[in-house]
C-alpha cells in the first residue's frame, strides 16, 4: 500500500522521530510519480524512496537528518543535467521538488500522523484519500492517494504463492481463496494479507467488485472457475484472468456463451493469463500474471499468452 505514517509500523518501532520526504514535483523524465515518499528514521533507517536511488535519495537523506535535528520542515530544489539523469536510469534531465517534514510517528496529536490516521481508515473502506499541505510560499500540494490493488487469487497452489509475493513488493493487497484447509494456510502464505476458506463463489460474492480489483483464477477446476466467472463477468472488477491454454479458455467461453454471455463479455476475460514473457516455472508464470494486471492498470495494451506455458490443457 502507499506509504504512510502507521504508529503500529513494525518498520517504525523504536523510532522516536522521522524525516517524511515528500515528492511534490517533478519536471523532465521522472522514475516515480508525484507523491512518492520516503521515510529517514532518527536511527538512520530507510523505508521506500523518492526516486530509484543515486543522488537525489542521498540528499533528501541528508535532509532528514538535519530536519529531524533541527525540527520543522524543508523544501529541496534539485536539479540534473543529462548526463546525472541517465546515471539513475532517467531518459533525460529535469526538477524535482521535495518536502522533508520531521514526525514524531508515536505521538497521536502529530498533525501528520492525524492525516495519514485518516487517509488509511479511508484506504480500508476501499476510498481514495487526499492529504492537504500548506507550504511556505502560500501554495497547497494535494497529494491524493487511491486504494490500492487487491489482488483477489481463486486458487491456492504455488503459482498464488508467488503471487502474493511480488504482489507485496508491488504495494498490492492480496486476498487467497480456497476451499481446502490445508492448502490455504499461512504457513504457505506468509504475504497474503488474507485468507479466505470456502466455497470460492460464496466468498467471492462478499468481496466488493470494484474496478480496483483483480480478480486471477490459478483453481484451474471447472467446478470453482465457473461460477466464480458467472459473477465476476458483469461486475465492474478492473482485471479478470483465467489460468489455462487457448483450448481450456475457448472452451470455458463457450460454456458462458452458452449461457447468455456476450462476446463483449467474454472479451473482458484474460485467457491465457499473462504477458508473453516465455516463462515455465511457477513464479515465471505469476511474473507474467502480476505484469499483466499492472499493464492493463496503467492502460497499456500488451502482447499475452505466457501464463499458457505452464498451464495443462
Amino acid at each position: 500500500m502507499t506509504l504512510l505514517i502507521r504508529p503500529d509500523d513494525p518498520q517504525l518501532r523504536g523510532e522516536r522521530a522521522v524525516a517524511l520526504a515528500t515528492l511534490i514535483s517533478a519536471t523532465g523524465s521522472s522514475s516515480k510519480k508525484v507523491g512518492a515518499k520516503m521515510i529517514v528514521g532518527e536511527s538512520g533507517r530507510i523505508v521506500g524512496g523518492v526516486t530509484i536511488g543515486g543522488c537525489i535519495d542521498a540528499q533528501v537523506i541528508e535532509a532528514s537528518d538535519a530536519v529531524i535535528a533541527s525540527g520543522g520542515r524543508r523544501v529541496l530544489d534539485i536539479s540534473l543535467d543529462d548526463d546525472e539523469a541517465w546515471e539513475i536510469g532517467l531518459t533525460c534531465g529535469g526538477a524535482v521538488r521535495v518536502l522533508v517534514e520531521r514526525v514524531e510517528p508515536h505521538d497521536p496529536n502529530d498533525p501528520v500522523v492525524r492525516a495519514h490516521a485518516a487517509a488509511s481508515a479511508l484506504l480500508e473502506q476501499g476510498e481514495a484519500a487526499s492529504i492537504v499541505t500548506p507550504l511556505d510560499d502560500g501554495q497547497s500540494f494535494v497529494d491524493r492517494i487511491a486504494p490500492p490493488t487487491t489482488l483477489l487469487i481463486i486458487g491456492a497452489g504455488q503459482i498464488a504463492i508467488s503471487l502474493t509475493k511480488f504482489a507485496r513488493e508491488l504495494e498490492m493487497r492480496t486476498i487467497v481463496v480456497d476451499g481446502r484447509e490445508r492448502y490455504a494456510t499461512r504457513e504457505r502464505f506468509p504475504d497474503a494479507d488474507a485468507i479466505e476458506i470456502g466455497m470460492p463463489s460464496e466468498i467471492v460474492a462478499r468481496i466488493p467488485a470494484t474496478p480496483n480489483v483483480a480478480a486471477i483464477l490459478v483453481a484451474h477446476d471447472y467446478k470453482y472457475e465457473l461460477p466464480v466467472l458467472r459473477q465476476l463477468l458483469r461486475s465492474p472488477v478492473g482485471y479478470l484472468g483465467l489460468l489455462g491454454s487457448k483450448k481450456r479458455g475457448a472452451a470455458v467461453r463457450d460454456i458462458l456463451r452458452e449461457e447468455g454471455f456476450t462476446d463483449d463479455e467474454l472479451a473482458r476475460l484474460h485467457t491465457p493469463i499473462g504477458l508473453d514473457i516465455g516463462g515455465k516455472s511457477s513464479a515465471e508464470v505469476a511474473l507474467s500474471i502480476i505484469a499483466e494486471v499492472v499493464a492493463v492498470r496503467s492502460g497499456k495494451a500488451a502482447k499475452r499468452g505466457a501464463g499458457s506455458a505452464a498451464s495443462p490443457a
